[in-house]
């Protein structure tokens, strides 16, 4: 199931449904949302725990973009559930294992909404730069709601940081390659499943 082929982006002139897309009762299961503790219940609720995590396993794993949607999930966006082959909880063990941090998104900001007169926050310029990278600084500004000045500034002050605070936010934002998220997958994740997987 991890050979690097798995959610290869299909052809542009394709186009195939997500699993998850398709058969939404499976993964918005309660089960598969807030995954049970083994010790804190049955053994029936426990076996339908895992039979669910394996229908969604199976699934995932014939997704075409199987790749994008584990790394944006381990490494971009603290989502809840089950996406991209892994739990929450594998996908928290994978990051300790990259050491990567993921902060819980701000709707907000990723909206791109902010309450009047409130100062663009450092980081809400750099999310907005990494989700539109081929925007101008112009139109970043525009999306913000704030100057071209301080879309420059908060890029300049990015680029160069002064601070030891802010360097080892510099250094904790360094994104995995997918190479490195699928070989903590396989450390986390394979283990778990056995030879059966």
């Amino acid at each position: 199931m991890t050979e690097r082929s798995l959610g290869r982006r299909p052809p542009e002139d394709s186009f195939a449904a997500t699993p998850c897309s398709t058969n939404v009762d499976l993964y918005l299961h309660p089960l598969l949302e807030e995954p049970p503790v083994r010790s804190s219940v049955s053994t029936e609720t426990w076996q339908g725990y895992e039979e669910l995590a394996a229908a969604a396993r199976a699934s995932c794993a014939a997704c075409p973009i199987l790749a994008d949607c584990m790394y944006k999930a381990v490494a971009q966006t603290d989502v809840s559930g089950y996406v991209g082959c892994t739990s929450a909880r594998e996908r928290a063990a994978i990051r300790r294992v990259l050491g990567v941090q993921v902060e819980a998104e701000d709707v907000d900001a990723l909206a791109g909404t902010r309450g009047a007169r409130q100062p663009v926050d450092h980081d809400d310029v750099l999310r907005m730069r990494a989700a539109h990278p081929d925007d101008s600084l112009e139109m970043l500004a525009a999306r913000l709601e704030c100057s071209l000045s301080t879309v420059k500034r908060h890029l300049r002050r990015a680029r160069n940081p002064s601070s030891p605070d802010e360097r080892r936010s510099v250094e904790r934002r360094r994104l995995p390659s997918m190479d490195e998220v699928f070989d903590a997958f396989e450390q986390v994740v394979e283990p778990q499943l056995g030879p059966h997987g």
